[in-house]
């Protein structure tokens, strides 16, 4: 390893929400932490100022529109490589790890930063998506993503490929953690009808991916066997699918469940809300890379039921087995009514840390950077 200090430049379309995002921050602060020099590329947005309080820089270039116009930025970029020192260019997305390999590619072996890119999701296999294969190392944040990049793209070595899983901050989500009274009384009289009540939870945003109709049938089927339970859907809508947003409520209203399924729209105290549910699901339509509000809920202690596929179905065979649900059984059901009954133990302690996370982080960093300067 080496103590010299690094600049890291991160790039990536913008700094709005969503978990390249808070990647992007975590590991900003951790390079501040440890006495780095961390900048962050994007259009900007709503965290800028937080990752600016921990100290790092940002450069307002919007590298991730989709226009011709954004292929300025390669000469601009190349330009700001060599006046300023990068040591490792880090792309986690498509659009902007072309402009930063298009500008890095053309410049002198030996005045090149180390590139490294971070495969965030299961991209659809194509030209596009083959630039996330070409760093120096490329970060794949589960084995479901290794060897999704295996199968599609066999010209990359998996001798370049590092599995970092992404980690959840364990003090921000304490195993254990039960809210306090204040917020208590807010919830209750925002949705008295929970109140010492059976509730599942299914986070995310309100896509057809995430499996609303089948979470929406869960609870049909479980209260038509007796079960006094009642539904969270937790998220915000997409603008861009409102029309499905409606589909799902009209759902809920046909099968006559306006009591017992509640939409919260977006939280940002989505810890509290876990924490008073008794089982959150996770019913991705669609195998996914990773899977972070899974994470998130079994960090808390709560059981998590999902469909055994991607990211979640690999989270929870490390973490919760009992919890992953083949997509085309018809033990859903069985699974949560016990689960709800007390009949199993809840998942302990994992060790999907943030702190893991960043250290194999900067390790990956520090090595290509030792790897030069032998």
């Amino acid at each position: 390893m080496t103590d010299r200090k690094m600049t890291v430049l991160q790039l990536l379309p913008s700094l709005d929400s969503g978990g390249v995002e808070r990647g992007t921050i975590e590991v900003s602060k951790a390079l501040c932490q440890a006495g780095h020099h961390s900048i962050v590329m994007s259009a900007g947005g709503r965290l800028v100022s937080e990752l600016e309080k921990m100290g790092a820089q940002h450069i307002q270039w919007d590298i991730g529109k989709k226009s011709l116009s954004t292929l300025r930025y390669v000469f601009r970029l190349r330009s700001y490589l060599k006046k300023n020192d990068i040591d490792i260019l880090h792309a986690r997305s498509r659009l902007p790890a072309w402009i930063a390999w298009f500008a890095w590619k053309s410049m002198k072996v030996a005045h090149r930063p180390h590139f490294v890119t971070t495969v965030h999701g299961l991209y659809s296999v194509k030209k596009y998506s083959s630039i996330m294969m070409r760093g120096e190392k490329v970060i794949a944040v589960s084995n479901t993503v290794k060897n999704y990049m295996l199968d599609n793209y066999p010209r990359i070595k998996e001798e370049n490929i590092e599995v970092i899983y992404r980690g959840v901050d364990d003090t921000e989500f304490p195993y254990g953690y039960k809210p306090d009274h204040e917020w208590l009384s807010k919830w209750y009289e925002q949705y008295p009808q929970l109140k010492n009540k059976k509730v599942i939870t299914l986070p995310g945003r309100l896509t057809r991916l995430k499996g609303h109709n089948d979470f929406i049938q869960l609870v049909k089927k479980l209260h038509d066997k007796g079960v006094d339970v009642y539904g969270l859907i937790v998220g915000g809508e997409d603008p861009k699918r409102i029309a499905y947003a409606e589909e799902i409520k009209e759902l809920v209203k046909t099968l006559g469940l306006q009591e017992r399924i509640f939409f919260t729209g977006d939280r940002r105290d989505i810890r509290d809300v876990l924490a008073v549910s008794d089982v959150a699901l996770s019913l991705s339509t669609k195998p996914e890379s990773f899977g972070r509000t899974t994470l998130e809920a079994l960090s808390l202690g709560l059981p998590v039921v999902g469909y055994d596929h991607g990211g979640v179905g690999e989270v929870l065979h490390q973490v919760y087995p009992f919890g992953a649900v083949d997509k085309q059984s018809s033990s859903l059901v069985d699974k949560v009514n016990e689960l709800l009954g007390g009949m199993h133990e809840n998942p302990r302690k994992h060790n999907f840390t943030l702190d893991k996370m960043l250290t194999k982080t900067l390790n990956l960093y520090e090595s290509l950077i030792s790897h030069t300067s032998v």
